[in-house]
């Protein structure tokens, strides 16, 4: 390999373990600041499953160390959340200096929309698929078992649903992205309607308890969302197609912005 391929490559790898430094610090910053508060921030993540719970009925843990590391293991994920915005301007600042300057205007919103999008599916789940997915379990217990959740299989639990529900609300997102990259058309996403239909009630019975009103709750968002993601990629598609005749320093626009410094 010769010298002039090697110094890009360098530059390259140097740049990117900026901007993963970076996001790890930004993670550090807000665990640091939130790890004080670790068992009222397990306090509230338990509340949709207390609230549901009989009388007198409480949370267990089996393991000696769960009282401790799993408040703590919580506030990790939590403070990796509230860092997605700044772990996604990095990732943007790494690919913005390789993009038109076209590209770099329609992918900003993006990135942005897409955090707006994770949090909504997280605060669904909480608020609203959480009181019925446990309200449904406490309800079908059979006569004599007793509910004792450990609070470890408990946070699994819920952050598997809190990551499943956030994923679900980036369809728009990832249409526009498919769209924009050509692998498929509006127009053919159209002609799918009834096919995406069945496929997210067919997610709303797998991310949900095995009752009729849950599986609704998932899978009308999630269709509407895909409608959503269809009237947008007409957008992008339009936009994109639009500047890039338009621009008639195509090429020369990707040098680096100045906004995005080493």
């Amino acid at each position: 390999m010769s010298v002039d391929n090697t110094q890009p490559l360098i530059s390259h790898l140097i740049e990117l373990r900026k901007r993963i430094l970076n996001s790890l610090i930004t993670v550090l910053v807000v665990f640091l600041a939130l790890v004080y508060f670790s068992n009222d921030i397990y306090r509230l993540i338990a509340a949709p499953l207390m609230e549901q719970l009989p009388k007198g009925a409480n949370m267990i843990a089996t393991d000696v160390a769960s009282p401790f590391f799993t408040p703590i293991k919580l506030t990790i994920m939590v403070s990796i959340f509230a860092s997605v915005p700044m772990i996604l301007y990095q990732v943007w600042a790494f690919i913005a200096p390789a993009l038109y300057r076209h590209e770099r205007r329609l992918i900003m919103p993006l990135l942005f929309s897409s955090s707006i999008l994770f949090y909504l599916g997280m605060a669904f789940a909480y608020f609203v698929a959480f009181p019925i997915a446990f309200g449904f379990f406490v309800n079908t217990v059979p006569e004599g078992v007793v509910i004792s959740t450990d609070i470890s299989n408990y946070l699994s639990f819920v952050m598997a649903l809190f990551m499943a529900f956030g994923i679900s609300f980036e369809v728009p997102i990832a249409i526009i992205l498919l769209c924009w990259g050509g692998v498929v058309s509006p127009e053919s996403l159209k002609r799918k309607r009834p096919y995406i239909l069945v496929g997210a009630f067919v997610v709303g019975m797998l991310l949900t308890p095995p009752d009729v009103f849950s599986q609704t709750l998932l899978a009308v968002p999630m269709y509407l969302l895909f409608e959503l993601g269809i009237l947008l990629a007409q957008f992008y598609i339009g936009k994109s197609g639009k500047r890039k005749s338009g621009d008639p320093d195509n090429e020369s626009n990707r040098d680096a912005d100045d906004s995005f410094d080493k």
